[in-house]
């Protein structure tokens, strides 16, 4: 079984290098304000310490302003040493100010330490409760309910035939009039079919009309 090929990430490395030039620069910086021995030793990783546990507060929720507070006020203590101790601060004797916040340092990282710590995260959401399947639960014992012979409707009452309308006596002597000049004309009495396309009605219309006309 063949190994994996170990592979450099660029971006580890990277990282490995600015976070020791960066922990050089606070412990050189520490030094010369008047922080020796281990006293030194522990102010960049102090100040490191604080930059990560703001990251993760950013990164995990929680108060977003108070973690961005610490955030800068981190990246501001690593990058001001850096830019310290690049030959514009003279180590060898350092200004009474910077002496000041150096000692200082302690107690602000313990308090931002303590609040990012300690601050209110964000809850989060509670998982919904699911309803019990109804299913699953035993149907409740009844007595068996008896059928019933299904019930005889009765026969419908008969509709009586509804009797026909009148003809109107003008559609009637209209009729007749039509009936005359047909028999005139062809010699044979109008039929029912030819007297309804005569006078355009409906053919019940026309048979009841044809029965007054014989």
């Amino acid at each position: 079984m063949s190994r994996p090929a170990l592979r450099v990430d660029a971006v580890l490395v990277q990282a490995v290098i600015a976070g020791a030039l960066s922990f050089a620069h606070l412990h050189d910086l520490a030094a010369a304000a008047g922080q020796a021995g281990w006293k030194a030793w522990a102010y960049p990783v102090s100040v490191d310490l604080l930059l990560v546990a703001a990251w993760h507060r950013l990164r995990n929720g929680g108060s977003k302003p108070a973690a961005w507070c610490w955030f800068v006020v981190a990246l501001t203590a690593s990058l001001g040493a850096n830019v310290a101790t690049a030959g514009l601060l003279d180590l060898d004797d350092v200004p009474a100010w910077l002496r000041i916040l150096v000692a200082g340092w302690p107690a602000v990282a313990f308090l931002g330490g303590t609040l990012l710590a300690h601050g209110s995260r964000t809850p989060e959401p509670s998982p919904e409760p699911v309803p019990a399947d109804s299913s699953d639960d035993p149907a409740p014992s009844a007595d068996p309910v008896p059928e019933l012979p299904p019930a005889t409707a009765p026969d419908p009452a008969p509709v009586p035939a509804s009797a026909p309308s009148p003809v109107p006596p003008a559609l009637v002597a209209l009729a007749r009039k039509v009936a005359d000049e047909h028999r005139a004309r062809t010699g044979a009495a109008i039929d029912t079919s030819t007297l309804r396309a005569r006078l355009g009605v409906p053919l019940p219309l026309a048979e009841a009309i044809a029965a007054q006309l014989t």
